[in-house]
């Protein structure tokens, strides 16, 4: 995907913002560890940087629930395989 700087920085952002919603609310993180988590599985990733934002493929909900559940979290805790209605509202 091509992207500027600005887009890839905003982008960046909001799925770092979900992913700590995700792992404060349904992980049990503090809301500093949840930024930090959030920070190093959404590290900066130079422009012309091979696979830059591949991380961006599933969204952060299941990046998540995979560090928090496993990767077998969809069969095993079936209930959050998909986000509830207040992730929407901050995501």
């Amino acid at each position: 995907m091509t992207w500027s700087e600005a887009e890839y920085l905003e982008y960046l952002r909001s799925e770092r913002r979900c992913y700590a919603w995700v792992m404060e609310r349904h992980g049990g993180s503090t809301p500093e560890e949840a930024r930090e988590a959030a920070l190093e599985h959404y590290p900066y990733e130079p422009d012309g940087a091979p696979y830059r934002g591949l991380v961006f493929h599933d969204e952060a909900w299941h990046w998540a629930m995979l560090a928090i559940h496993g990767d077998r979290y969809a069969v095993e805790h079936p209930g959050p395989a998909q986000p509830p209605p207040e992730y929407g509202d901050v995501c």
